[in-house]
């Protein structure tokens, strides 16, 4: 089994998703595994069996009631929880954690495809790909986000600069002056890596749906599979 690193990280790099704003545009959706860019499953895209790997799902939800009720777009993604059971399951030490950042990542070339992984994670957030025949996982765009011939301002994950509304934040949760750790400041009571829905008309902002301390029960409902 993989061990996960002894110390916390230093910098603790991940997204933090705006529900309040997202319009579920699914431009998120286009960096899958092995297909084309765009909201393509890797196996017969257009046939009458599309399947493989989808690495980042936009559910739809009516939440409220009446006047009150709206639709809420869901990005589910890997959350990269600091204690990963799907990396302490795996059994050849394929999927690790970062010891600098945090970041979950998969060693295709020692991976044995097992799916000890997909189970132990409770968001849905691994998948095995059947092309391949290992397990994937959302990276990060770590090939962007390491790669020092970009500009800083280049260096972010591709679904964050796809995105045409802006929901996604990058940046380090570890460092009191970046976005994401700005954004989670502003007093939305962001529940780990998502800003909850909120009302508006009355001067006041609030979570939408849920009551006074169940907005991560809230959130973690429509996060598992």
């Amino acid at each position: 089994m993989t061990s996960l690193p002894k110390t916390r990280p230093p910098r603790r790099l991940g997204l933090l998703i705006d529900l309040d704003i997202c319009v579920g545009r699914h431009a998120c959706e286009g960096w899958n595994s092995a297909g084309p860019a765009g909201p393509l499953n890797d196996v017969d895209p257009y046939g009458r069996d599309p399947r493989g790997v989808w690495l980042c799902r936009v559910h739809t939800f009516e939440a409220g009631e009446g006047a009150s009720g709206r639709t809420v777009h869901f990005p589910k993604i890997c959350r990269r929880c600091e204690n990963a059971q799907c990396v302490t399951v795996c059994p050849t030490g394929a999927s690790f954690k970062r010891a600098e950042d945090g970041i979950v990542l998969v060693d295709a070339d020692r991976c044995i495809g097992s799916k000890l992984r997909a189970r132990a994670c409770p968001y849905g957030a691994r998948e095995v790909d059947e092309v391949e025949g290992v397990m994937k996982k959302r990276t990060l765009c770590v090939d962007r986000v390491d790669d020092p011939r970009l500009p800083n301002s280049e260096r972010a994950p591709m679904c964050v600069r796809a995105c045409p509304a802006r929901v996604r934040h990058f940046g380090d949760f570890a460092d009191p002056d970046s976005p994401v750790a700005l954004l989670a400041a502003l007093g939305y009571r962001p529940a780990r890596l998502y800003l909850p829905p909120r009302t508006r008309g009355d001067g006041e902002t609030a979570p939408l749906a849920p009551a006074p301390g169940a907005l991560e029960d809230w959130l973690d409902g429509f996060h598992r599979p």
